[in-house]
């Protein structure tokens, strides 16, 4: 499972070949999550109530580079980086 993207303690991973709809998943600590790129709804999991704040706003903010990650990862085997939070 490729991390694209870490910031504030949390992990963003993509794994490869992976299932619909397209998703990401996140760490942060013990606590994981399946998150949907398209809106980010909460799949499967979930994260403590600020790192979820947090992984929204990545997704909201970087959506077009993270559904290029997810599509070139399906298809090449091989996740592209996504910048983090600041």
């Amino acid at each position: 499972m490729p991390t694209i993207c870490r910031f504030f303690g949390i992990r963003i991973a993509i794994y490869l070949r992976d299932h619909a709809p397209p998703h990401f998943h996140a760490q942060y600590g013990e606590f994981l999550a399946q998150v949907r790129i398209a809106d980010g709804t909460v799949m499967r999991g979930g994260l403590p109530p600020r790192a979820m704040r947090l992984v929204r706003e990545w997704n909201r903010r970087y959506k077009p580079e993270i559904e290029r990650s997810w599509d070139h990862a399906q298809k090449t085997s091989v996740a592209e980086a996504v910048p983090p939070l600041e």
